[in-house]
């Protein structure tokens, strides 16, 4: 038990500053999922293309800062790509993010010229401002908390303004919101542009960190972004814009502390999987139990 514990608290900072970006990938699945009503799949290549051309123009000598934005621009103009799939060849949205995912792979292999490009003799966005950034986990930590915080405060307040009222609105309903005068294409493009922007900066920001970006990094983030997502519903629920936007982090940073929990009980990597999806569904059976109380609660009332 001791070896547990001590194997689990030796893990934590790792997987903290870990789980915080990947909560991004989580952000960037709720916002077309929860708000949008548009289940996407887009952001399996969207992360590694950000992370794919954030070390491409790197190695080409491109600032850091401008490379991290370019990268962040480019999983945007990847998800407005899949919504225009879907607005002009009414196809339905999970191919759409399919047919996204399989052309990006492609271009992410064209970017880079080679499967993986290293990045430990590149100067990073990172390095340029933290010099140990890399190196030191509790500052990691400590400057990813802030961020995530403020990502969560701004999109909060994006949310309760008219624009991310028009968004709300046309997932909710996008016949009613084009009759009260909402541009439904225009939400939908913003909408799933910017779920995609978060995920390749997480991507853009991974490849910095662990010092290289390879073609197959995006492999699985889906799956990890969207157990998260389910598994911080389960705790902060979304009854509120403030919750529905937190929850991704929290769930992402359980996520990875499970992860951690199986880790330090000695569980083969091999078998994660298995132990997270297990936990999953754990969570999502007490989830559907609560609502199911709920409604037998009001149902009573």
């Amino acid at each position: 038990m001791i070896d547990f514990i001590s194997g689990f608290w030796s893990l934590v900072p790792v997987t903290l500053a870990q789980s915080l970006v990947y909560g991004f990938v989580a952000l960037g699945i709720m916002i077309p999922f929860r708000l949008l009503n548009f289940p996407d799949l887009t952001c399996e290549g969207a992360f590694p293309l950000g992370g794919c051309l954030c070390a491409a123009l790197l190695v080409a000598g491109v600032p850091p800062s401008l490379a991290f934005m370019i990268a962040v621009a480019a999983g945007f103009l990847a998800g407005c790509a899949t919504a225009l799939i879907h607005l002009n060849l009414r196809i339905n949205t999970l191919l759409a993010g399919i047919l996204m995912i399989t052309m990006l792979w492609s271009l992410n292999l064209r970017i880079m010229g080679k499967s993986n490009t290293p990045l430990f003799t590149e100067a990073t966005f990172f390095d340029s401002i933290f010099p140990n950034f890399n190196v030191d986990v509790l500052l990691q930590n400590s400057i990813w908390l802030p961020v995530v915080v403020a990502v969560v405060l701004l999109l909060s307040w994006y949310l309760r303004t008219d624009s991310g009222l028009g968004l709300r609105s046309t997932g909710a309903s996008s016949a009613m919101a084009r009759a009260n005068g909402i541009n439904t294409w225009q939400m939908t493009l913003l909408g799933v542009g910017a779920a995609n922007a978060f995920s390749a900066f997480a991507g853009a920001s991974v490849a910095q960190i662990q010092g290289y970006a390879d073609v197959a990094m995006g492999f699985g983030v889906l799956i990890n972004g969207l157990a998260a997502l389910i598994i911080g519903e389960a705790i902060v629920g979304r009854s509120s814009v403030g919750r529905q936007v937190a929850a991704p982090f929290v769930g992402s940073v359980v996520y990875y502390q499970v992860i951690s929990a199986g880790l330090a009980a000695g569980v083969n990597p091999s078998d994660l999987k298995l132990v997270t999806g297990l936990f999953v569904l754990v969570m999502l059976a007490m989830s559907s139990r609560r609502g199911g109380f709920r409604s037998e609660a009001k149902l009573n009332a």
